[in-house]
């Protein structure tokens, strides 16, 4: 059955990964909005109240997206070694200066790219300002001004991971190299270990399995990135004139794409996954906010705090690029291959979101 699913998307594979891609992208927005899902918000709420509900529902995302990447995998979807995340070239100091930067960045911008898209969906004009910089500082560091300081700092601290012979980053290969485990029981080890830690510690509290809006974000956005994979997977294809990347979804390039595109819309074609996930999740958040009574236009408070908001897009930007993506890209899609520089990523965003909202609450 899945021969036979993938022979019909390849055949029309613009069609479906575009549509798909927006359907995908409008549920995920919806269900931010409805949930109020906030990696940003998560940390704050464990620091100023001792709340670890939303932390928890990022966590349980994160379990249900390794699962059912897992799964993918055992159907012959899609091969994740073929994604970004995996190579085996680990650059583990850009994604730790990375992650730390969009995490303090996030803070300042009042939130993550993802939880920007939603608001700016509802209405809010601060978080379109925010993500029209975002967009423009992942591009500046991808190959713009910021690009050779960049691959001068970053490049030459990255490592090869084939030489010590792991095919790719992820923690099963990592384990088995260590300890002469087969690759296979290693890979399966890995996710249920690791992935089942999660779903005991969001379980083990009372508090969170009381919190059905948490556990619907949890469920729901993990289903979201599993959705991304398998829909990209089944589209594949190394011999199409434009090969579709294996990935899911992700906001930060994603964000600088879609701005790119809406200036060369007659250049490029029809918009591919990352344009129209980055589309869907603004449609959502204006689909949640017009269900929830809450479309409305806001705007900056004063002129500090566009001030901290521009600046805080900008670090979205920048850390985002280095740490090849966001606490959407790397903490969700690239945590749910169990890639080393994700798992690097992850902690570092959480850290550096820390720093933020210590730093805020110091200067407020």
């Amino acid at each position: 059955m899945i021969e036979q699913w993938r022979e019909v998307v390849v055949e029309s594979a613009a069609f479906y990964v575009g549509w798909g891609g927006l359907l995908i992208g409008v549920l995920f927005g919806y269900l931010v909005y409805k949930t109020n899902f906030c990696t940003m918000g998560s940390i704050s709420d464990i620091m100023s109240f001792g709340s670890y509900n939303r932390f928890r529902a990022w966590l349980l995302a994160c379990a249900v997206a390794i699962l059912g990447v897992a799964g993918i995998e055992a159907l012959g979807v899609a091969d994740m070694a073929d994604s970004m995340y995996l190579t085996p070239n680990l650059t583990w100091l850009a994604n730790i200066v990375g992650g730390l930067i969009f995490g303090f960045g996030m803070v300042f911008a009042g939130g993550c790219i993802s939880r920007n898209l939603v608001r700016a969906g509802g209405g809010d004009l601060r978080s379109v300002v925010v993500l029209l910089i975002t967009g423009i500082f992942a591009f500046m560091t991808i190959g713009g001004l910021i690009g050779p300081l960049r691959v001068a700092l970053f490049d030459p601290a990255s490592v090869d991971l084939s030489a010590s012979g792991m095919e790719t980053q992820r923690i099963g290969d990592l384990v088995s190299t260590l300890t002469g485990m087969s690759g296979d029981i290693a890979k399966l080890l890995t996710v249920f270990v690791i992935a089942g830690a999660l779903l005991i510690y969001c379980f083990k509290d009372r508090g969170f399995r009381a919190s059905r809006r948490d556990m619907v974000a949890g469920f729901g956005i993990g289903l979201c990135i599993v959705a991304g994979w398998f829909l990209t997977g089944l589209a594949a294809d190394d011999f199409a004139d434009v090969p579709v990347q294996l990935i899911s979804l992700s906001y930060v390039r994603p964000t600088g794409d879609t701005l790119d595109y809406l200036m060369r819309y007659t250049a490029l074609g029809p918009p591919g996954f990352a344009v129209t996930t980055t589309a869907g999740a603004l449609l959502g958040g204006f689909l949640g906010a017009t269900v929830s009574g809450r479309l409305a236009l806001t705007s900056f408070a004063d002129a500090k705090d566009s001030v901290r908001n521009m600046f805080g897009a900008a670090l979205m930007g920048i850390g985002g690029v280095l740490a090849l993506g966001c606490t959407v890209g790397q903490a969700l899609t690239g945590f749910s291959t169990l890639a080393i520089g994700s798992a690097i990523t992850f902690v570092s965003i959480v850290i550096g979101g820390m720093v933020g909202v210590k730093t805020i609450e110091r200067f407020a």
